[in-house]
């Protein structure tokens, strides 16, 4: 028994009216699949680009994957799936993009661009015929009435068809089978619910002597839930007739549902809102560069540089052109105006397909032609076209040119509101020739009923219209050109004039035979009979008919010529419409499918390549990944880890930066590397759109970064913009090399369309120097200083980039969310990005009211066996260890401690040993820095010598907290002294002695203790014989006042590490405010801020890098009044005194114990603790003494730094250490 199609599982009858799927299923989802990839994820290369993603990019796109090749595919649209499309006039509205000219033939004409570019409607201006397409991933797919009929062969036979196609018609037919497996048309099945605006056109073509030529056109729309051949679950048709605004029931068979998804799985990587503006060859190898504008992350809001500085991907091997008829043309136009040869046919011979769009207003028949979002299932409009009168056959028109068909349509809800309006107002209406009083009755009661219960009340006006779209043959003749970059659409004899008033009175005749009014397309009757519109563009880039660039821009492939000779490039391939040189006088995707898939193939076949027809997908799951894909690279990765950190928060903005690069890897120097470039004129701009995928963990976590992606432009470098993809920009993240600032940091790789990388880093500082002055803040915050190098390190340039305020605006005007995670979540995202940023530059902008940082609780000391408490131990280097620590005992029984570190090279070369003795609060530590690269201990001990490092009795011992002088301290200079002799068997070593370390050493030798000739010279730093305070010290430090106060008030001990008392904590307020030299040295750091109180201020801020300031507290220690009492008695008398501050030790008697010894005198010359003129005393006083001996002296300032940092600085080993080697080299040869 066969089996019954009209009963269900379960055998309950169905009824016609069951099979529509009923519109109150749930047809929108609240999440959507996006086979789309954000254009940061992008490659640099594929080997194949496709550019557009309607029918021929979709074929492209799927054959080549199936191919085995890796794919990308660039669509200028944004991708939108069933659920997404707008439904109301309020939501299509921000759809809608207008572009073209506007203006009368007679008159000049006005550009027009009102609206997003990558709307999803886009309505083209031209001047005789206006064109409305569709944008977004599927093309115009998404919003064509699904249509699936074939080219007849009398038209590919035309003449302007080529050779193999013109003397084989039948060239075609596997192509459209193929064609039709992908897309699956089907009529609108029999058993359905009538369709009342399909049975009007029934009788309309029985009543104009078609009866014969009428049938149900096979649509690409699905009638039941079920998988498609591409793997995709589509669903049953509600009937809603919203084909051409976007249909939400998920029935529409667009290329989004079978073409695309085929190619995702397969591999390829689609890209959005990529507008393709211009192709060049490959200037290293066979391939295409293809130069493209990125829609998003507010890029446009740069109109001067959004269509200049264009991003670009390299197309190995093929680049296929399918951006639709208009978009392709366009593209290969800009291409040649950038210098690709091509035939001059090039935007020439367009044609509109023929389309006429009229209605029949008002008539005599429920027509049921107004689409609506959710249809009731017993009297659903219907999908937009259903039935076709298809005069195209020899029998109706003998002439093929005089062939044509007509198709009833649906009009989209979104446009009801405005409807009949429109059609009441438009001119050139033709009324029914009986037109009766009733008749006029009844057309005002149906068009009042309009009015007052809407355009869905039976038998109201719109009720009663029929729509008609009309594909016919025109003249052919249209022209797309460039004027100012920009495309100007122009048609001449648009409609074949004769052949027009031909099809009007067949349409006049078909409406007046239900009684309607019949009105012709809204611009042709505005526009005088001199406008039409097409939805239906051809041509632009036409096939040739004799396989020359003479009489076309393509061959029969697609190939675009490389002139007016029979060469191609033999990787730009055309697959859209542009390419049909002739208007087909019907619907013409299935025809632009079926020449995609032919041309694909054959090129396919030429390269030798196989596409795998016979793998089948199965049910693709489009919310997981795709069954094929190709490995990502490392940055790739770490571009895929940030965005999938996104919870819907992300921020973006876009950045445009522009300055001078001078290009050379002689300068260092930022300032004068810009002016050389200046003056070479190498200008240098990068065009930078950031994305902050989650704000969250942007400023939580310091190494977590945003991805950059633009282009870096510097004709120095490169005659195209340099590509960046996968860029790192890094927020106030902490500056390791200095002490207290942040950076916004930029990594980014360039890549040249030549094959060549480079590397930029660049960096805006905001530190200290912010203070209180807007127009600082300003510069640091728009100033990038930049370096470019080679992968390898190697220099290549370097200089400065500037935001100018102009493009500051128009940064401001881009900052946005990266996805629409709906209001509040938006505004929360934006307000905790705008914040983060706000209170890091304003932390630095009020200076010394920062937060305060406070050292951890610890003791202030060392032990002697050097055991610390737990600190901090952020930044610490691999350094070797000494390899004695030993005990000395001065003769007054103080212990201290020396370390000895053994030569890491040339240790069999006997070279002189070095006693160092560091200052006061401090201990081996300022010589043997684990937070620098380079100490001083490393340096010498790499050039062989063999290094002792005294902690004196005022440095971080138990000891410390005594009562003690710096004069005291010679007994523990000489301790170390004997014990350096002990340890080299007598011979003289060389001594590096600094500030109190020093002081201490010329007490010794100023009163007989300290043997000089036991030295064969002596590096001095900072302060000697001779004490002259820097200009704050001179002022707190005229009186011996503030040590008693203090004294009074908290004991004799000053701790650089805050107690928890009340009096400390007021204290760290007040040295908020103390005196330290320029904004550039304010710091938050409370132990710097104690430092600053009892010494002065020990350093250039910008010379310790951050490990070192963020932990002095591992590396200095408080003291005891009793030695500060003396160091200011001594900088009052500005010369050195004696332990209970006499002045019994400098005068020429005891000087003269110093003949002999030569020395060398160094000085911070941005020193405050000590004025770099002390050191100028000591060496005036030294030469006075010994006449005769001025070559044993010399003093050397160091520009830049302060008094510690001459020896804890992170380039101290290239600043300062070099000055002590030369002098120490040139006493040992002295010595012989």
């Amino acid at each position: 028994m066969a089996a019954n199609p009209t009963v269900a599982a379960g055998g309950m009858p169905l009824e016609s009216t069951d099979r529509f799927r009923d519109s109150s299923d749930p047809t929108k989802m609240s999440k959507f699949p996006r086979l789309s990839r954000p254009v940061p994820m992008m490659r640099a290369e594929y080997d194949v680009v496709v550019v557009g993603s309607g029918y021929g990019g979709g074929v492209a796109a799927s054959r080549m994957a199936r191919a085995g090749k890796s794919v990308a595919v660039l669509e200028m649209g944004k991708e939108k799936w069933p659920g997404e499309y707008p439904s109301t006039l309020a939501e299509a509205l921000p759809e809608l993009h207008v572009s073209g000219n506007v203006g009368v033939d007679s008159g000049p004409l006005k550009d027009i661009a009102v609206g997003k570019p990558t709307g999803l409607y886009n309505l083209i201006l031209g001047e005789g015929q206006n064109a409305f397409v569709g944008k977004g991933l599927g093309g115009t797919s998404l919003l064509n009435a699904n249509v699936f009929l074939e080219c007849d062969k009398r038209t590919l036979a035309l003449s302007p068809w080529p050779s193999e196609l013109r003397k084989n018609t039948d060239a075609l037919d596997e192509y459209y089978s193929r064609a039709a497996h992908m897309l699956q048309p089907t009529p609108y099945p029999e058993d359905y619910p009538p369709l009342k605006k399909l049975s009007v056109l029934e009788k309309q073509a029985e009543a104009l002597g078609y009866g014969k030529n009428f049938y149900r056109v096979p649509q690409t729309t699905f009638f039941k839930n079920e998988v498609n051949n591409a793997g995709v679950e589509m669903k049953a048709s509600t009937g809603s007739g919203e084909d051409c605004t976007g249909v939400n029931d998920g029935s529409k068979g667009s290329v989004l549902m079978n073409y695309l998804p085929d190619a995702w799985n397969w591999g390829a990587e689609i890209f959005c809102e990529c507008e393709v503006r211009h192709v060049h060859p490959d200037p290293n190898g066979k391939g295409y560069i293809v130069f493209y504008a990125w829609h998003a992350d507010g890029r446009d809001q740069f109109e001067d540089s959004f269509y200049t500085e264009l991003m670009w991907v390299r197309a190995r091997e093929l680049c296929f052109l399918g951006a639709g008829t208009l978009g392709t043309t366009e593209i290969l136009l800009r291409s040649r105006a950038h210098g690709l040869k091509m035939s001059p046919l090039v935007g020439q011979k367009l044609s509109g397909n023929g389309d006429v769009l009229t209605f029949g207003y008002n008539t005599d028949e429920i027509v049921n032609g107004i689409g609506r979002e959710n249809p009731p299932a017993d009297n659903p409009p219907g999908p937009t076209i259903t039935g076709v009168i298809d005069n195209r056959g020899p029998e109706t028109s003998p002439n093929v040119l005089d062939g044509y068909v007509i198709e009833e349509g649906a009009i989209p809800a979104a446009l009801t509101p405005v409807l009949q309006t429109m059609l009441e107002v438009l001119p050139g209406k033709r009324y029914p020739k009986s037109y009766s009083v009733k008749e006029r009755l009844r057309h005002l009661s149906s068009r009042v009923k309009t009015r007052f219960l809407g355009p869905y009340a039976t038998g109201s006006s719109l009720n009663r219209t029929q729509t008609y779209l009309i594909m016919s043959h025109d003249s052919n003749e249209g022209i797309l050109n460039l004027e100012n970059d920009k495309p100007y659409l122009q048609f001449l004899g648009v409609g074949r004039t004769e052949h027009v008033k031909v099809l009007d009175e067949v349409m006049t005749k078909a409406t007046g035979a239900i009684g309607g009014t019949f009105i012709n397309s809204p611009f042709y009757a505005a526009f005088n009979q001199q406008e039409e519109i097409t939805v239906h563009p051809l041509g632009g880039a036409i096939m040739s008919s004799d396989g020359t660039g003479v009489s076309g821009v393509t061959n029969h492939l697609g190939q675009v010529f490389t002139g007016m000779e029979t060469g191609v490039y033999e990787g730009l391939v055309c697959v859209d419409g542009a390419i049909i040189p002739t208007a087909l006088g019907v619907n013409p995707f299935a025809t632009i499918t079926a020449l995609a898939e032919r041309s694909v193939d054959l090129i396919a076949l030429r390269n030798g390549w196989e596409i795998d027809l016979a793998t089948k997908n199965g049910k693709l799951d489009l919310f997981n990944k795709p069954t094929r894909s190709f490995s990502l690279t490392s940055d790739t990765e770490v571009a895929v880890k940030a965005i999938k950190s996104s919870t819907g928060s992300g921020v973006r903005f876009t950045e445009i930066m522009d300055g001078h690069i001078y290009i050379g890897d002689d300068i260092d120097d930022f300032t004068v590397a810009e002016n050389a470039g200046k003056a070479a004129s190498s200008s240098a701009r990068f065009y930078l759109s950031v994305d902050m995928y989650n704000v969250e963990n942007l400023i939580k976590l310091s190494d977590h970064s945003s991805l950059a992606t633009g282009t870096f432009s510097c004709g120095a470098l490169s005659k195209d913009p340099l590509l960046v993809l996968r860029g790192e920009v890094q927020f106030f993240t902490p500056l390791t090399s200095v002490s207290d600032a942040k950076q916004l940091a930029y990594k980014l790789t360039l890549l040249s369309t030549d094959g060549q990388t480079y590397l930029l880093n660049g960096y805006k500082n905001i530190d200290s120097n912010l203070s209180f002055s807007v127009s600082k803040t300003w510069k640091a915050t728009t100033t990038l200083f930049v370096t470019i190098t080679k992968p390898d390190g190697s220099l290549i340039g370097r200089g400065k980039l500037y935001i100018s305020w102009r493009n500051f605006e128009d940064e401001l005007k881009s900052f946005g969310n990266l996805t629409n995670g709906g209001l509040i979540r938006n505004t929360a995202s934006q307000a905790s990005f705008l914040s983060f940023f706000a209170r890091n530059v304003a932390s630095f902008f009020i200076g010394p009211f920062r937060k305060l940082e406070y050292a951890p609780p610890q003791e202030d000391a060392y032990s002697i066996a050097d055991v610390i408490n737990p600190r901090t131990r952020i930044g610490y280097l691999p350094k070797p260890d000494p390899i004695k620590i030993a005990t000395l005992k001065a003769q007054d029984g103080i212990e201290t401690t020396i370390r000895v570190w053994a030569p890491t090279a040339n240790a069999d070369a006997g070279k002189i040993p070095i006693l160092m003795v560091p200052g006061a609060s401090v201990d081996h530590q300022i010589y043997a820095l684990p937070t620098i690269p380079v100490n001083t201990v490393d340096y010498f001990t790499a050039l062989g010598h063999t290094v002792y490092v005294l902690t004196p009795r005022f440095g971080i011992t138990p000891t410390v907290k005594m009562s003690s002088t710096p004069a005291d301290a010679a007994q523990d200079v000489l301790a170390a002294m004997e014990f350096v002799r002990k340890e080299e068997g007598g011979r003289k070593f060389y001594a590096l002695v600094h500030c109190q370390g020093a002081v201490a050493t010329c007490a010794g030798m100023l009163n007989g203790l300290i043997p000089v000739d036991w030295m064969a010279g002596m590096t001095v730093s900072q302060v000697f014989i001779r004490h002259k305070f820097g200009a704050v010290n001179q002022i707190t430090g005229g009186t011996t006042l503030l040590p008693k106060v203090y004294r009074a008030i908290f004991g004799p001990w000053y701790p650089v590490i805050t107690p928890h008392t009340l009096g400390q904590t007021l204290l760290d307020q007040v040295l908020r405010l103390y005196p330290v030299g320029s904004s550039e040295e304010i710091c938050s750091s409370t132990v710097c801020h104690r430092l600053s109180l009892t010494f002065g201020r020990l350093w250039t801020h910008s010379n310790l890098n951050r490990a070192t300031h963020s932990q002095l507290e591992n590396f200095l220690t408080g003291l005891h009044m009793d030695f500060i009492t003396n160091l200011l008695l001594m900088g009052e008398a500005t010369r050195i005194l004696d332990a209970q501050g006499k002045d019994t030790l400098l005068n020429d008697e005891n000087l003269g114990r110093f003949k002999g010894l030569p020395i060398s005198l160094i000085s911070g010359g941005k020193n405050v603790v000590y004025d770099p003129v002390t050191t100028s005393m000591c060496y005036d006083d030294l030469r006075r003494r010994f006449p005769g001996q001025e070559e044993l002296y010399r003093r050397t300032v160091i520009p830049g730094y302060g008094h510690l940092d001459n020896w804890m600085g992170k380039e101290a080993w290239r600043d300062v250490y070099p000055v002590v080697k030369e002098h120490l080299e040139w006493c040992v040869e002295r010595e012989g």
